[in-house]
């Protein structure tokens, strides 16, 4: 079974995120002055072959553990569907 599995990583709360900040000034400065905070995380996208459902989301959640993600500073979290023929 070919899967496709969004990965999206952000800063965890207590971790000072300056890209974060560089664009939540950047958007009061455009005039966007209802922006109190923001987040920038990373996205990635995976694509792999898995014998189940179960099985792409354990081997992904090792990934994020053991590459994707420092679990010191960031948290993840991931939407898996099973990719559709395009053909």
């Amino acid at each position: 079974m070919q899967s496709v599995v969004r990965v999206i990583v952000t800063p965890k709360p207590v971790v000072n995120d300056p890209q974060g900040v560089t664009v939540k000034q950047g958007l009061n400065s455009l005039g966007f002055e209802e922006v109190s905070d923001v987040r920038v995380g990373k996205y990635i996208e995976v694509k792999l072959q898995a014998d189940s459902k179960a099985e792409a989301r354990e081997r992904v959640e090792q990934m994020c553990r053991k590459l994707l993600a420092n679990q010191v500073i960031e948290d993840f979290r991931f939407e898996h569907d099973e990719a559709k023929d395009k053909s």
